[in-house]
């Protein structure tokens, strides 16, 4: 059996209609995490029995591979397919990167930790349970809370604004920076990287003239 250095989890929904949604910027960080490891020819699927999609990359030359994967059973049971993957490749907690949305974060900012709370998130409850621990990393991708009385639910299934396309771009591509640094330099350098990004656009000051 192989010896992945890591099993990244994006987190989502499966099907077209989630695609571009804002629960879905796990799997959008998935998605480029392999065109930053060289493209689908780099990172061949790998055939798992269960609901989930897995490739195997190596997104930094000379160190070990490691497994991605797009749980398949909808956000509420994703910990079905990330505990399978972890039982089958032997990896404890501390080895499983897990990306996902978070209402606490606004959009522009991300948080790296081990452990923690599920903060309501039911992708992240379910990975707790079937892992037996709540020990494994967490890059929580802001996407702030819906302005007035809208529900939430309908916010985190809604796509982004086309105004926030350059901002998600921006977290994307710091998110992957910081996958590489956790993969190159471990875990406390990627946190200081990573909890003080912020793409939120800056407040332009009043012209006092």
């Amino acid at each position: 059996m192989k010896n992945y250095s890591l099993l990244i989890a994006g987190l989502g929904n499966p099907g077209p209609e989630y695609e571009l949604t804002r629960h879905n910027f796990g799997f959008l960080a998935v998605d480029h995490l392999i065109d930053r490891s060289g493209g689908p020819d780099k990172c061949p699927r790998i055939e798992i029995r269960g609901d989930c999609l897995t490739w195997e990359c190596q997104p930094v030359r000379k160190l070990p591979k490691v497994l991605l994967t797009k749980p398949q059973t909808y956000m509420n049971l994703s910990g079905v397919a990330v505990g399978k993957l972890a039982n089958k490749f032997e990896l404890p907690p501390d080895r499983i990167l897990v990306i996902h949305d978070d209402l606490d974060l606004e959009l522009g900012r991300m948080k790296l930790k081990i452990g923690g709370g599920d903060a309501g998130h039911n992708g992240i409850k379910s990975i707790a349970e079937h892992l037996g621990s709540a020990a494994f990393i967490r890059l929580r991708l802001g996407i702030g809370r819906p302005e007035g009385q809208g529900g939430t639910r309908d916010y985190v299934l809604d796509g982004f604004e086309p105004q926030e396309a350059e901002i998600v771009n921006k977290v994307l591509a710091n998110a992957i920076k910081g996958i590489v640094m956790l993969l190159r330099m471990g875990l406390q350098p990627t946190v200081q990287h990573i909890n003080s990004f912020d793409a939120r656009p800056k407040l332009e000051k009043p012209d006092e003239s």
